[in-house]
């Protein structure tokens, strides 16, 4: 399959949501579906930022002469404070537009231990747990046949789910602990596949991931040890094997666009090593698949959130 952003169909009249949108993935996925005529709501910690980054979707526009486009917006949203997701819902005006697609792509990785507003280890705090509490808040927000599409990484293959030190208090590594978020991503994405089935709710959840895209997620890490050496080291592996942020958007753009994505699918980049390339579907981690952990997760997601999805009062 050769898929690129002319195969996205069009997407007038559709409300979508992107967290993490101000730059890398986000930004690049926001960009062609404000294209394709899509109101698109950018989800950021940082106003002004995100403020930025509409700006520079709306001039993209201007530059391709684009007349049917949608617009965006920006919206505050920081995934490591569980007051500000269960608040986002206000500043969304949902009566008037319910959503679409919402696409759980912030994140951060490899950083020294931090936590959260909320005590949460922060790389399992913002990249699973937020976006868990943030598709439970939403999730009666979502229009029939929304989707759901949640970014994961190749690194959730190292990953495990260590339910004894979920939040690194006894033992801490950041790449141990960014792989155990990937990995509770896909294991997030595919229990709520199939818990809203069972529902019999008209949601598709999917999961994805960019291959190696060169973003400004790498340099995080970095900045927050002042490493220079790791700086350099990480500027020259982008340079070397990294493929542009807008080809890491496709599997994103893929799973929220294409008219045979199912729910449950894991779609990445079909190229060298699964880093690079057009979006196809593919298989993730056996451990991803273990339905036992993804039950167990779920539940701990929902008392350490506070937030209760209700499907099952759908189910009648």
């Amino acid at each position: 399959m050769s898929w690129n952003v002319d195969d996205v169909p069009d997407q007038t009249g559709r409300r979508i949501v992107i967290t993490g949108a101000n730059s890398g993935i986000g930004f690049e996925a926001a960009k062609v579906l404000v294209r394709k005529g899509a109101r698109v709501v950018m989800a950021c910690r940082s106003l002004d930022r995100g403020e930025a980054a509409a700006k520079a979707v709306r001039a993209s526009i201007r530059n391709t002469g684009e007349t049917n486009a949608g617009d965006v917006v920006v919206r505050r949203l920081d995934l490591a404070d569980l007051e500000s997701v269960t608040s986002f819902p206000k500043r969304l005006e949902l009566d008037d537009y319910p959503i679409d697609v919402l696409v759980n792509n912030a994140g951060i990785m490899g950083i020294p231990r931090r936590e959260t507003e909320d005590g949460f280890e922060r790389q399992f705090g913002v990249n699973h747990l937020g976006h868990f509490a943030l598709t439970g808040t939403l999730v009666d927000s979502l229009d029939d046949d929304a989707r759901v599409v949640t970014v994961s990484s190749g690194m959730h293959e190292r990953g495990e789910i260590d339910f004894e030190d979920l939040h690194g208090e006894e033992s801490y590594g950041k790449w141990d602990a960014y792989a155990q978020s990937k990995l509770a991503n896909l294991l997030f994405a595919y229990e709520l596949d199939r818990r809203v089935e069972d529902a019999e709710v008209d949601i598709t959840s999917v999961g994805v991931h960019p291959g190696y895209a060169d973003t400004s997620l790498q340099s995080r890490g970095p900045e927050m040890t002042d490493s220079a050496v790791r700086k350099v080291m990480m500027r020259a592996a982008n340079a070397v094997f990294a493929q542009p942020a807008a080809d890491g958007a496709l599997p994103t753009l893929y799973a929220a666009t294409a008219s045979d994505v199912q729910g449950g699918e894991y779609y990445g980049p079909g190229g060298f090593f699964t880093m690079r390339g057009p979006p196809e579907r593919q298989r993730s981690s056996e451990r991803s698949y273990d339905r036992e952990a993804a039950r167990r997760l779920w539940e701990v997601s929902a008392e350490l959130t506070g937030v209760e999805f209700g499907l099952r009062e759908n189910r009648r």
